[in-house]
């Protein structure tokens, strides 16, 4: 049997949003990520700290995402600040867009993870 490696849980968090906002609910959402982006995060270059969701076409994207490109990407490699879509369910996008025209509330990513 072959031993498997034990990869490190990576995990990149917005600490300041924890000081600026009060968190009303909270969603684990995907997000569509090409390769190199997948790998950047993999080795801790993200940050959330200037990051903001926002509804288009009924859609939920993140902008401003700082995603560094991968060290050893060639002309494959990402956009550090592109929009990125997030992926939750049709009644869950539904309930994020009602909160945020009826309350002026805004959604602020927290967490970036990696699930098993």
């Amino acid at each position: 049997m072959a031993k498997e490696k034990k990869k490190a849980n990576v995990e990149v968090l917005n600490r300041k949003a924890i000081y600026e906002y009060q968190f009303l609910q909270e969603f684990d959402a995907g997000i569509m990520l090409t390769g190199t982006e997948v790998k950047s995060i993999r080795d801790g270059n993200a940050n959330l700290s200037d990051a903001y969701c926002l509804f288009e076409h009924g859609e939920l994207w993140v902008r401003n995402l700082y995603i560094a490109e991968y060290k050893y990407g060639t002309d494959a490699n990402h956009l550090p600040r592109r929009n990125r879509k997030l992926l939750l369910r049709k009644p869950e996008l539904r309930k994020l867009e009602r909160g945020i025209k009826e309350k002026g509330s805004t959604i602020v990513p927290f967490k970036i993870f990696f699930s098993e």
